[in-house]
């Protein structure tokens, strides 16, 4: 089996797949200093739970944007499941697309090309993608895939908790989702 972990400023899920089909997904509050050791008990409870043995783990994926958390995350899948990682972004990882700026490939987020691979799985065509997260990114595919670049924005929550804290007169406002 699997295990993708997508490590981001606000959560790190962990998704575990059988071929490809998912059969377990679990999130949990991002905190850098979080050691393999926390990760492992955290894990192995919710898969058993779920009737997964994290034994039958054999291959591990991580995209992290956030660097002090990725040391961690390789350690629990070296030292506890007993197999290397594939971390996107490495340089030495091919995902079969190019970035296709003057920038070096490091420098653009995990889930950024992460988003970009798995659009031009999905599309097979030019493409915007935007994902809803601490930050809201846009990002922008050609139809081989490629990485052309994008942008990136505060996420919604975000947004709203410094309009709130930098205004006099705006409330704190919830954001729930609508009834229809």
């Amino acid at each position: 089996m699997l295990l993708a972990i997508n490590a981001n400023n606000t959560n790190v899920k962990f998704s575990v797949y059988d071929g490809d089909r998912a059969v377990g997904d679990w999130r949990l509050k991002t905190e850098a200093a979080r050691t393999a050791d926390q990760y492992v008990v955290w894990l192995n409870q919710l898969m058993t739970m779920a009737g997964l043995d994290l034994k039958a783990i054999d291959d591990a994926i991580i995209a992290s944007v956030v660097p002090q958390s990725l040391f961690h995350l390789t350690m629990l899948c070296e030292k506890h499941l007993n197999t290397k990682p594939l971390v996107v972004g490495d340089p030495s990882v091919k995902l079969g697309i190019q970035v296709k700026m003057d920038i070096p490939v490091s420098t653009v987020g995990a889930d950024r090309l992460a988003n970009a691979v798995g659009g031009h799985m999905t599309y097979r065509k030019p493409r915007v993608i935007v994902d809803f997260g601490t930050a809201t990114t846009f990002d922008v595919a050609d139809g081989e895939g490629n990485y052309l670049g994008g942008a990136i924005a505060p996420g919604i929550n975000l947004s709203v908790e410094i309009l709130h804290s930098a205004t006099a007169m705006l409330p704190r406002i919830a954001i729930e989702k609508p009834k229809r």
